[in-house]
């Protein structure tokens, strides 16, 4: 192509992030995101909840929205408003499940595609459509100092909470029902419950922190797909850990790359390079379909 024309692969590969500080910061960001985000993703799946995470992104909206029309594209405001309504948004689902006989998944469904229309509307009567989109699919290049602290700060508490809760956080994953009663034994039944609550208040300022650089429709993507493609890798869930954090590192490098040299979104670009590896591990993972057609046993004549 004619924007590789005269350079070598170290220019490509570096030059961007040598020349310009705004690539730098989002480089920064992507790298502080994908250490916190993607191992939650793992701890999603593990809890068969991966499609919680995607509404959750959409619940934040409505709290975004009203931080944005109290104080324009403030990020302390967008990102306390975001925190604030996606726990306010888990809360009523929760209260929906316990007292209905609908599960928690459902009601969370009809309570986050309400937030998410009720977020657009109140998006589009006070302000343009420039802000609805950098709302909704995020502006990764565009991250100052004081979304790195955010993220970083994010990315800090998240991790130094997941080391030192890791074994609850575990087994609450695989099974609840056991630490519970566990809890119950030594008089705390209600220890289940708290790890739940723990880890869905990390879900959700991972998503606030991710919402400004890919938006809230966008920032699940880079929880969500290098956690289900480091599944197909590895059967110990520390190595699903870290290899769900070196895929989301990769794609959102090679993702700012890309949309570097193409003038494509950012943010939507990451995205689809993590799916890019997440196709790529369907075929050759030791999960994958190449492995698995080879161990089938062929057919005689």
């Amino acid at each position: 192509m004619s924007f590789f024309h005269g350079l070598n692969l170290y220019d490509v590969a570096f030059a961007p992030f040598q020349e310009f500080a705004f690539m730098r910061r989002a480089l920064i960001g992507i790298l502080a995101l994908a250490l916190s985000s993607a191992p939650l993703g793992v701890l999603l799946t593990l809890r068969r909840m991966s499609l919680f995470g995607d509404a959750l992104s959409h619940a934040v909206l409505p709290g975004v929205a009203v931080g944005f029309m109290l104080f324009g594209l403030s990020l302390p405001a967008l990102s306390i408003g975001g925190f604030l309504a996606g726990v306010i948004v888990v809360a009523i689902a929760a209260l929906i499940s316990r007292h209905t006989d609908l599960k928690e998944d459902a009601s969370l469904a009809s309570v986050y595609l309400v937030a998410l229309a009720l977020g657009v509307m109140l998006i589009s009567v006070n302000g343009s459509k420039l802000d609805l989109l950098h709302i909704l699919f995020g502006n990764v290049l565009g991250v100052d100092r004081d979304g790195l602290v955010l993220v970083a700060g994010v990315t800090t508490v998240s991790l130094l909470v997941g080391a030192l809760l890791y074994r609850g956080l575990v087994l609450e994953s695989f099974d609840a029902s056991f630490l519970a009663a566990c809890g119950s034994k030594g008089g705390q039944g209600g220890r289940g419950a708290m790890y739940q609550q723990l880890f869905l208040m990390l879900v959700v300022l991972n998503l606030v922190a991710s919402f400004q650089t890919l938006g809230t429709l966008m920032a699940v993507g880079l929880m969500m797909l290098p956690a289900v493609s480091a599944r197909l890798w590895h059967d110990t869930l520390p190595a699903q850990l870290l290899n769900s954090a070196a895929q989301a590192a990769a794609a959102g490098y090679i993702g700012l790359l890309v949309s570097y040299y193409t003038s494509t979104p950012s943010g939507p670009t990451i995205i689809v390079c993590a799916g890019a590896l997440y196709l790529l591990s369907l075929l050759i993972a030791p999960r994958g379909w190449l492995p698995q057609l080879l161990r089938r046993p062929h057919r005689l004549g």
